[in-house]
């Protein structure tokens, strides 16, 4: 299995992506990797590690685009960054997949242009883990599509259910529709409709309200990019605001410094299955090709997983089965 690996993407480039690179091959003797970027830049971070030179090599790829570049025009003008130049290696078969913690907008337009759909789909979608008290969940669509119709809503479903199936392992996954009531007339006159279109799904388990996605009351949560971009971003601000409120109330509070530490240990606990970098990237899912992308702030272990994660899409073929899916 040979991935490609964006060596300038995310706010930690080279050494986290190149490093999770390594540390993937390590780990893993089925993986090889093509780290794209510039190439002295690349060779330079390689010749501070120790790793098997026969998995790893490179694609010179000069050019960069910065994770606040528009991603249409970066797409259009940065011929030979390391995200169009690491597509099209995939696209034309010398990579099995595509992985990035860079600019998720450029990616998803370079997966669009240069891979396209796959046959029937009628927009890909992002659907990215989000932590429940029973686990992680999946809420499809996280900003890929901020409008959507019926049938997208029914799509999403269908691909997202292969991915917590095959991927995340999750038996028999659960959909639920975000909206603001749980009786199927509640919400706007679209929801209304995308209820009675689910419900042809067997597990489609009806409306779900925004206090339920905490508690992990189904393992897919389908909403519009718009919604599902807020929750998300929402989500991530949330062990940071906790731990800033926690330190100020002991503060307050006058405990000691010993307590203290006792009181964020057991907090940085509860709060792990929050921690991105255990579930690495995920993959644009219903793009003609397998391209996956991880939090900009991933570190060397979120891109090891991320590569790991690519390789299973791809073992797993998760197209093959999005496709006859859609087909049925």
């Amino acid at each position: 299995m040979r991935i490609a690996v964006d060596a300038v993407g995310g706010d930690f480039y080279p050494g986290n992506p190149i490093r999770g690179a390594v540390q993937a091959v390590t780990e893993f003797e089925d993986i090889s990797v093509l780290l794209v970027g510039p190439e002295k830049m690349i060779q330079d971070e390689l010749h501070l590690l120790d790793y098997d030179k026969s998995r790893v090599e490179i694609l010179h790829a000069p050019e960069i685009i910065g994770m606040n570049e528009s991603p249409a025009s970066a797409v259009k003008t940065k011929r030979n960054s390391s995200i169009t130049l690491g597509i099209s290696a995939h696209k034309a078969g010398d990579c099995d997949a595509f992985v990035s913690a860079g600019n998720t907008g450029a990616l998803l337009a370079a997966s669009m242009f240069l891979l396209g759909k796959l046959e029937g789909v009628v927009r890909p979608t992002i659907a990215v883990t989000y932590p429940t008290i029973k686990g992680v969940s999946l809420l499809v669509d996280a900003g890929a599509n901020l409008e959507l119709r019926p049938e997208m809503y029914l799509q999403f479903a269908k691909m997202s259910e292969i991915f917590a199936r095959d991927i995340m392992l999750i038996e028999e996954p659960k959909i639920g529709l975000l909206n603001i009531g749980e009786e199927p007339e509640k919400g706007t006159e679209l929801l209304k409709e995308v209820h009675k279109l689910l419900g042809s799904l067997p597990n489609f388990f009806g409306n779900i309200e925004g206090k339920d996605i905490l508690y992990g009351k189904t393992d897919i949560y389908l909403c519009d990019g718009f919604s599902g971009n807020v929750i998300l971003k929402f989500g991530e601000s949330f062990p940071e605001v906790l731990h800033y409120m926690l330190k100020k109330t002991m503060e307050v509070k006058k405990m000691s410094s010993e307590a203290q530490g006792v009181v964020l240990d057991v907090i940085q606990h509860t709060l792990n299955s929050f921690n991105y970098e255990h579930v690495g990237g995920i993959p644009f899912l219903g793009v003609n090709g397998m391209s996956l992308v991880g939090h900009g702030n991933s570190s060397v272990t979120a891109i090891k997983n991320m590569i790991f994660n690519a390789s299973q899409c791809v073992k797993n073929e998760v197209n093959s089965k999005i496709v006859s899916s859609l087909n049925n």
